[in-house]
């Protein structure tokens, strides 16, 4: 039977890229993190890691004990804190990861809310971007995701439960006043990058032009200050301008083409205790910012 601690050892390896970092956050000392590897791979009867230089690097083999290693930890971190909550919210923790525009808007009211009603709750935050924040969520690091769509008819992903929490409008920012999408077709515009602009590209695309792309960046306060200075027009989710509005722009709410903000939670119901109050608090925050 595999030792849920090596296999610690080895997720820490993967994820950060060295025994010396793997030493250091794991509180080990370096000897002892090569031979909990040494002994897993005596284990297993694979070799798992290759001396590169000065460096190593995961075999095939590795790589798939570690992806399976990060799952296994995840799972027994969430039950220690299912375990935790069970005779009531007075100990454990819940962990949450969201999108930049959700976390500077609808978590923060929800965070509160949930620490002054549950004060011994360990409440944990990432900001990272809805795929990431999906996987995460299946390899059971965190328990509840933060994402959004544009299409509210794409299926949920396999053991994935979305529970929608609002619509969020989409608002065009300009420097001037009567601006429209087809207005603005010369204009020079600010986008996010690559994976994160294809939605303006396809409203630009509604409206029978390819948008001029200026400036890319991904940070919502920056796309608004190029606007406020003239450098350009964009557009932008309603839950970022209520997380921040620069001076010196005007915004415009284009019909359609909202995005469906949800909450989600992986496996079956009925959800952990701290994950039901969690949600509890996302919904009322939700429902607060429409």
């Amino acid at each position: 039977m595999l030792d849920v601690t090596r296999l610690r050892v080895l997720e820490a390896v993967a994820r950060l890229g060295s025994i010396t970092a793997a030493a250091r956050e794991l509180h080990y000392a370096q000897p002892s993190v090569s031979h909990h590897l040494a002994r897993l791979e005596a284990e297993t009867g694979a070799q798992l890691l290759q001396r590169v230089g000065r460096g190593i690097r995961l075999t095939e083999a590795g790589r798939l004990l570690a992806d399976r290693a990060t799952e296994i930890i995840g799972r027994i971190d969430a039950a220690d804190a299912e375990l935790s909550a069970h005779v009531g919210l007075t100990a454990g923790r819940v962990r949450l990861a969201g999108f930049a525009s959700a976390i500077g808007s609808l978590v923060p009211r929800a965070v509160a809310a949930l620490a002054g009603r549950h004060p011994g709750l360990r409440i944990s935050l990432t900001d990272t971007h809805p795929p990431e924040a999906l996987e995460l969520l299946r390899a059971g690091r965190i328990d509840v995701a933060l994402i959004f769509r544009y299409d509210d008819t794409e299926p949920e992903p396999d053991g994935v439960r979305l529970h929608h929490l609002l619509t969020d409008p989409l608002y065009l920012l300009a420097h001037r006043r009567g601006a429209t999408l087809a207005a603005l077709r010369d204009a020079t515009w600010i986008a996010g990058c690559a994976r994160c602009r294809s939605h303006l590209l396809s409203v630009c695309a509604e409206e029978g032009f390819t948008p001029h792309i200026g400036y890319t960046t991904d940070d919502m306060v920056v796309m608004q200050a190029l606007v406020a200075a003239g450098l350009g027009v964009t557009t932008i989710p309603g839950l970022a301008l209520r997380a921040h509005r620069a001076k010196g722009i005007l915004a415009t709410r284009l019909p359609g083409s909202p995005r469906h903000v949800y909450a989600a939670t992986y496996g079956e119901p009925p959800d952990p205790p701290p994950t039901t109050a969690l949600l509890t608090a996302l919904t009322e925050a939700a429902t607060s910012a429409t």
